[in-house]
């Protein structure tokens, strides 16, 4: 079985709706993923935009998912899932920061990458960088898969 994420607030290559941005709500959408190796201990999600002006900007690092998560609820950055941390985001905060392309800049992607771990846990210093977190679990990721939203203001 392959291992694939998907989103019930937007389908692939589809409009992230506003609530999901720094324009609306800006919570993180629900999650859901199906068809993780058995021998998964552990799931990290980082959410990226490579259309970024600077270079791609990290949205969002939630790791030390436990491995029997099938997805994340709306809203679940900040609420201390069973021990998942959270990596800074290119805002500065750890937490999720959603979809706030420049105006006029064009349609952005954002890439919601879910990688399945051997690990139970990274071990990571306090208040790791996005980019640092998925550095981190690159050694340890036996499956990957991505759902990508699109967003303009």
């Amino acid at each position: 079985m392959v291992l694939t994420i998907a989103s019930s607030a937007f389908k692939q290559d589809e409009v992230i709706p506003t609530r999901y941005t720094r324009d609306g709500d800006n919570v993180s959408p629900p999650l859901e993923w199906h068809g993780a190796p058995p021998e998964t201990r552990s799931f990290v999600v980082l959410v990226e935009d490579p259309d970024a002006p600077s270079g791609t900007f990290r949205h969002w690092a939630i790791y030390n998912i436990p491995a029997t998560a099938t997805g994340l609820p709306e809203d679940a950055s900040g609420r201390g899932r069973s021990g998942a941390g959270e990596g800074v985001n290119g805002f500065g905060n750890a937490r999720y920061d959603g979809p706030q392309p420049p105006k006029g800049h064009g349609p952005h992607h954002y890439h919601f990458r879910l990688a399945a771990l051997d690990v139970p846990q990274l071990e990571i210093a306090a208040s790791p960088r996005a980019e640092d977190v998925w550095a981190k679990a690159r050694p340890h990721m036996i499956a990957e898969a991505e759902v990508v939203g699109v967003y303009e203001r």
